[in-house]
């Protein structure tokens, strides 16, 4: 067997790289995201270093369509990053070396590591989260990513606001009714004029913010049933969330279903910021 591609294809950074049949990383660098074209030159010329690579997986930032058979399968749909609407990244792959590709969501790749040997290596069904810039979701049920007519939009439920809450909302689309709109690292930081790194322990920020990670908690445990629920990205790195979270979760659901415990059903990511890359290689690898 040769080699395994990844490209974790973030709206700020991408970072690619090439590993053996066993995960063991040969080569990884990052480099900024600008417009398609030039993004992908870079993309290309780094992997034109390796002849006998086998498969590529590919978790992409989005809205993207990952749907076969659609006449945009594999590009870039409607987004504000310039230079990215309507770009034909799968496409543009294929031209250059047509292996294998698995075309994904950032949010889906990351949540297959943790799916494989993460926090939910140990499931058949699960939500994983990712909490920064936006809010996205990957679920896996009976061992499958879930998706239909595209990838799971999980970011933008609509959520009851907290009754201490007045902020107006950060969504372009759904303003103060969607998760994103409220729980987003910008949100946060419009909200209280502080980012997440800078808000203390203690403060009433973490109470409203577990409130609506809770609340989203408690719909995806009503509509999914998943195992676990892990919370991955840059707001959930604050561990003082997590007991608020499980505390919220607990009075939204107010004893109507049966959950694992809570300390082992919400639960943050195993693999770090590896997790997208990870997540990547896994997907290539199903292909072979």
């Amino acid at each position: 067997m040769g080699l395994l591609g990844a490209i974790e294809a973030g709206g700020t950074k991408f970072v690619v790289a090439v590993a053996d049949e066993n995960f063991n990383i040969i080569e990884r660098t990052a480099f900024p995201t600008l417009d398609g074209e030039k993004t992908l030159d870079q993309v290309i010329a780094f992997f034109d270093k390796f002849e006998n690579i086998d498969a590529i997986g590919i978790a992409a930032f989005g809205p993207i369509d990952i749907v076969e058979g659609s006449k945009t399968y594999g590009y870039v749909l409607a987004t504000p990053k310039v230079g990215w609407s309507g770009y034909n990244f799968l496409g543009r792959m294929k031209a250059w070396r047509d292996i294998p590709y698995f075309w994904t969501t950032d949010v889906n790749g990351a949540g297959w590591a943790e799916f494989e040997t993460g926090a939910a290596k140990d499931v058949n069904n699960m939500v994983y989260l990712t909490v920064g810039t936006g809010v996205g979701a990957g679920i896996v049920s009976g061992g499958h990513l879930v998706s239909g007519y595209g990838h799971p939009e999980a970011g933008h439920i609509f959520l009851q606001k907290h009754p201490e809450d007045k902020y107006e909302g950060h969504c372009p689309f759904h303003g103060d009714n969607c998760l994103e709109g409220l729980a987003a690292g910008p949100a946060i930081e419009d909200r209280w004029q502080m980012s997440a790194k800078e808000i203390p322990d203690g403060h009433k920020a973490w109470e409203i913010e577990a409130y609506y990670l809770a609340q989203a908690a408690v719909d995806y445990t009503m509509i999914l049933r998943p195992e676990k629920i892990v919370l991955g990205g840059g707001v959930p790195h604050r561990e003082t969330l997590f007991p608020l979270i499980r505390k919220s979760f607990a009075e939204q659901m107010s004893d109507y279903l049966d959950v694992p415990d809570l300390d082992d059903y919400i639960v943050p990511v195993a693999n770090g910021d590896n997790a997208g890359i990870l997540g990547c290689f896994y997907l290539a690898k199903t292909l072979l």
